[in-house]
């Protein structure tokens, strides 16, 4: 008999470890479910729940269009709804969504500066940005009893708003100095950021981050104080910091940047954000972990809970996930996980019969202003057509930023590569203004291949070693996406996109 529990608790774990590399587009069928949520690159996570749905928002920093929302039904399982920005004013930070009289709102820093949008409805459509003229980052909305309106942001301070959330209506004031880090602590930096709200109880429970986005794995940490009114003294935790990677053995580092949220049936979790051991170049990961309230009134992570293990879904909705990176470009909208880096200007794309045709920019792949997306697993293959016409060189990259990327590329005639920006003929002659290209990334190590029908590959001599490729090399807060580059003088027809992971 405990031969026979202990083989099928082993299958059970054995189910567990394939599925923690499953994307949040793949469903568990169990009571458990394995982090990350959001695979890839989806930093500061905001959360609200609406009714019995779920609605997301994360950093999108260049890549525009801005502030994809996203929603679940099940907090594990997430399609996209639609983008919230599309004017172009910078690099977009940890933005916050929220829900107030009938009307959606969403705070974010860009280039230093607060902004907010709003909508009628989640799915828009959303007013431009206006800009609240306050110089800092990270907002946080919160409410008061008297319904009055005020937004936190990074190191402390507050400001009040207008009734109807988009003015400044005040001066600044500091009342929160943060949770003293001991010094002997390996950190990047104390840098107080994040602040998240959320009233429970007869008490307000102000959520920040602290010690360094980024840097040493045991920096980013999540720290909890409460106060009976919005505006403090606020009173730390016994419980800091309420997360936090003590080695860097662990799987999941820089762990921070934590959001509080109830579900339908009354259970508290927290969204937060972590870099994985191994796979710092897909940018910082969403996380999810159940916490408990304690007799006190206080919240912190249930002692039997760990990061990387599984977790009680604690819902009885299982949801049938729709999301892929996949696409024929059917119809005349591009899907909403496509972004444009650095720009979005509609006159340079169209769509039509399962195609999106892009009008060439720039002479290189960092000035074309690639259309990117995410990528979600370790290890995957990614492949599209493309048809040349003119002068262009259309591409199949690994895109960093303007200055680091490398990838598969093709004039009329010509395989090209592109190797961290060095462009040069690979394969000569060998097309004629049509080919398809093809990615196969194993673990960091990318090989290039290109077909003359979509079915017989050939691997060209130029491989690619990525895992560098991230933010505590190359600053800038980014994750390594998958780029489609039209590059000069003309235009590159993509058709079937195709990403499948490699488990």
């Amino acid at each position: 008999m405990k031969k026979g529990i202990l083989t099928i608790l082993f299958i059970q774990l054995m189910f567990f470890v394939h599925a923690q590399y499953q994307t949040h587009t793949e469903n568990i069928e169990s009571d458990y479910f394995l982090n990350p949520i959001f695979a890839g690159d989806y930093p500061d996570p905001s959360i609200i729940r609406d009714g019995d749905a779920y609605f997301m928002v994360h950093s999108s920093f260049e890549y525009y269009p801005g502030l994809l929302i996203w929603t679940s039904k099940d907090l594990i399982n997430w399609t996209p709804v639609t983008n919230a920005l599309h004017k172009y004013i910078g690099s977009v930070w940890a933005p916050d969504l929220v829900k107030y009289n009938n009307k959606y709102f969403i705070y974010f820093p860009a280039n230093n500066e607060i902004y907010v949008v709003w909508a009628n409805s989640i799915a828009g459509p959303w007013n431009d940005p206006i800009d609240l003229k306050i110089n800092n980052i990270d907002p946080g909305h919160v409410v008061d009893e008297n319904g009055k309106r005020y937004l936190y942001s990074a190191n402390g301070g507050y400001v009040p708003l207008s009734d109807d959330g988009l003015s400044v209506i005040g001066e600044t004031k500091h009342v929160y100095d943060g949770w003293p880090i001991p010094r002997e602590w390996t950190i990047e930096c104390f840098c107080l950021e994040g602040p998240k709200l959320a009233k429970h109880g007869e008490y307000y429970y102000l959520t920040v981050a602290e010690g360094g986005t980024a840097g040493p794995a045991t920096s980013h940490m999540i720290i909890s104080a409460r106060s009976k009114t919005p505006f403090g003294p606020w009173e730390n935790s016994p419980y800091n910091p309420i997360e936090r990677t003590l080695e860097s053995s662990e799987r999941w580092w820089s762990k921070g940047h934590g959001t509080l949220i109830d579900d339908a049936k009354g259970n508290w979790w927290m969204v937060f954000h972590a870099y994985e051991n191994g796979h710092y170049n897909m940018g910082r990961q969403t996380l999810l972990q159940p916490v408990e309230w304690t007799n006190d009134g206080w919240f912190k992570t249930p002692k039997d809970i760990k990061t990387e293990s599984p977790s009680k879904k604690n819902t009885d909705t299982v949801s049938r996930p729709t999301f892929t990176l996949s696409d024929d470009f059917a119809g005349n909208t591009l899907k909403p996980h496509w972004k444009f880096f650095g720009e979005y200007d509609p006159s340079r794309f169209s769509m039509t019969n399962n195609s999106l045709i892009v009008k060439g920019k720039g002479q290189v792949v960092g000035n074309c202003s690639p259309l990117v997306c995410v990528p979600s697993h370790h290890s995957y293959t990614v492949e599209v057509e493309i048809a040349i016409e003119g002068n262009a060189i259309g591409g199949l990259v690994l895109y960093y930023n303007n200055n680091f990327n490398s990838g598969i590329l093709a004039d009329k005639e010509n395989i090209r590569a592109n190797l961290r920006g060095w462009q040069f003929i690979t394969e000569k002659n060998v097309i004629k203004n049509h080919t398809f290209l093809k990615l196969k990334n194993i673990d960091n190590t990318v090989d290039m291949y290109y077909s003359l029908n979509g079915e017989d590959w050939y691997k060209i001599e130029n491989s690619l070693e990525v895992s560098g490729m991230h933010h505590n090399v190359l600053s800038g807060f980014l994750g390594l996406r998958i780029g489609l580059c039209s590059i000069g003088d003309g235009i590159v027809t993509f058709k079937n996109f195709k990403y499948n992971p490699i488990q």
